[in-house]
């Protein structure tokens, strides 16, 4: 009998931090399962759920070992360039990974592989929470905690496009550049300047009808402190690792609403509705109004480091695995 076809694929055996438990190993292409197709991996974006998946911490927990990696540009067998969520345990950090077949979506032809891999999530999250859930207007304003993320400046550039006035909450200078860069009509930076203050000043005591928060903590205070009357808060994450437990008196009181976005029961339950996002978020690509921010693309071998990075907030926009890049190193090999 001829050998298995084998590939590389990074493996979680244990839970930890990235860095100490991802390791890159030969292994053989996983076999479909009913209803799942093989992609050739052309990228994979890295999200933060990575780096959970691999501490043990997400809501999904594969059984071990796992591959890590949960969105995908991928090519199917009969050549077909698509984007979609892998199926884990065998997820994108790979060379091969399934996914489900009714899950697949057309890559845009307007952005490469590596931009493809990055616009699923953050830009179907931005597009549902921003639009589906708080219904955001022509000329309102728009504040988005860690603008500069994959998340955030996603964000930002589906409300620029929907005619918002933007404003971007940043940590630091460099990450208070590249959300210039991206459109923030203001960027504050959390780490030196007056959050609430510079709101309510910018927008003349007002505050914000929309805040999109991906990070949950303090900075869901702060959006409590400023959001505008009428206006909306949508929660989509909690990258700072603590759950909020709102006032629901304050609710009350200033008249606002918490609007709650998991994206992921859109296609468990209204799967109609993620294809017709697909069709929006591909006309404003194909426009030029989006294009997911690619921070920086790295060969497989490479792939631990950069989901430490993600679960260490040290990066900006997207980090993308592009499993035939040359290996940075000259080789590949395993990682503890």
């Amino acid at each position: 009998m001829p050998p298995e076809p084998s590939m590389q694929a990074w493996h979680v055996h244990e839970t930890g931090e990235p860095s100490e438990v991802m390791r890159l190993e030969e292994t053989a292409r996983p076999e479909p399962g009913e209803g799942q197709v093989l992609l050739k991996v052309r990228a994979a974006s890295i999200n933060f759920p990575d780096a959970l998946l691999c501490r043990g911490r997400y809501q999904v927990r594969p059984p071990l070992p796992f591959t890590p990696g949960v969105e995908i540009c991928g090519e199917t067998e009969d050549g077909r360039r698509v984007i979609t969520n892998a199926a884990l345990p065998h997820g994108g950090f790979a060379e091969y990974a399934l996914a489900d077949a009714a899950n697949l979506l057309p890559a845009p032809e307007a952005l490469d592989d590596a931009e493809a891999a990055a616009l699923l999530i953050a830009y179907q999250t931005g597009w549902f929470g921003l639009h589906r859930r708080a219904q955001l207007r022509s000329g309102e304003t728009l504040l988005v905690h860690a603008a500069a993320g994959g998340v955030g400046s996603a964000a930002v550039q589906l409300g620029k496009a929907a005619g918002a006035r933007v404003i971007g909450v940043v940590g630091g200078s460099t990450k208070a550049h590249v959300a210039r860069t991206i459109g923030c009509d203001l960027v504050i930076d959390r780490h030196t300047e007056d959050v609430i203050g510079l709101v309510k000043e910018a927008t003349e005591g007002r505050g914000a009808d929309v805040v999109y928060d991906p990070v949950g903590g303090h900075a869901y205070t702060q959006s409590a402190k400023c959001v505008a009357f009428e206006g909306r808060i949508v929660v989509v994450g909690f990258a700072s690792g603590t759950i909020p437990n709102p006032g629901l008196n304050h609710v009350l009181l200033k008249n606002y609403a918490i609007l709650g976005l998991h994206w992921g029961l859109y296609a468990a339950r209204d799967p109609q509705a993620v294809l017709d996002c697909h069709g929006q978020l591909t006309a404003l690509a194909a426009k030029g109004a989006i294009q997911p921010l690619v921070s920086e693309r790295v060969p497989l071998a490479d792939a631990a480091q950069a989901v430490q990075q993600v679960a260490d907030g040290a990066t900006t926009g997207r980090i993308v695995v592009l499993p035939d890049a040359p290996d940075s190193a000259g080789q590949s090999g395993a990682q503890a």
